[in-house]
């Protein structure tokens, strides 16, 4: 019943979710797609929501994660958040407080990178701490809306990014997005890090191809 209350609830506020019942096929859902959140309960059938978690951390899975559990005590919170959980929501709990705390979550820049810098190629990297653009040892200034989409594409490498996603990450709700500044963005961060790091998909959107 909470399973579908949840559900319901983060639909009607916009969300797009996928329910699931057993830890197995949540495990098999992690590795076949990609997802902006997690909402884990622990008590699941076929492996609980620890050992669910505890592996796909270890399996590369960085998506962040809230425990929803009546589990309170300080050893299940202790447990929860070496798993590699994000934040640890005991029930009952007002649904308010939840759209905070994925709200909260969800404006982050990076999830559990056991790395300071991700690697673009040989010379060139990207301070996950400082937010800097590193090229051969040395830190470059970038403008405020170049480090920014940098910023979404070091988020979600290897990953086609819609238009118009683009558009409501960079462009506060009082300015108008514009398709020729955003190429012009584009441009800009192509000349620093490579032409071919950026990849233009038409009528799709901008993929960053990182370093494997």
């Amino acid at each position: 019943m909470l399973n579908e209350t949840i559900t319901e609830f983060l639909s009607d506020e916009g969300y797009d979710v996928v329910s699931l019942y057993d830890g197995i096929e949540a495990q098999n859902k992690l590795y076949e797609s990609r997802y902006d959140l997690l909402l884990l309960d622990v008590n699941t059938p076929g492996i609980d929501g620890f050992k669910l978690l505890q592996e796909s951390r270890e399996g590369g899975v960085e998506t962040p994660a809230i425990y929803i559990t009546s589990m309170n005590s300080v050893e299940h919170l202790e447990r929860g958040f070496e798993c590699g959980c994000d934040d640890y929501l005991r029930k009952p709990f007002a649904f308010r407080e939840l759209k905070i705390r994925i709200e909260t979550l969800l404006k982050r820049d990076f999830y559990h990178k056991n790395r300071e810098q991700i690697i673009i190629s040989e010379m060139i990297s990207y301070d996950i701490e400082n937010h800097e653009l590193i090229i051969e040892g040395k830190p470059i200034a970038l403008g405020q809306k170049e480090s920014t989409l940098l910023k979404l594409f070091m988020k979600h490498p290897n990953e086609v990014i819609a238009h118009e996603r683009i558009f409501e990450y960079l462009w506060n709700y009082d300015e108008e997005p514009s398709d020729v500044a955003l190429r012009t963005y584009i441009k800009n961060i192509r000349k620093l890090i490579g032409k071919e790091k950026i990849v233009s998909l038409k009528k799709q959107g901008y993929k960053f191809v990182a370093q494997k």
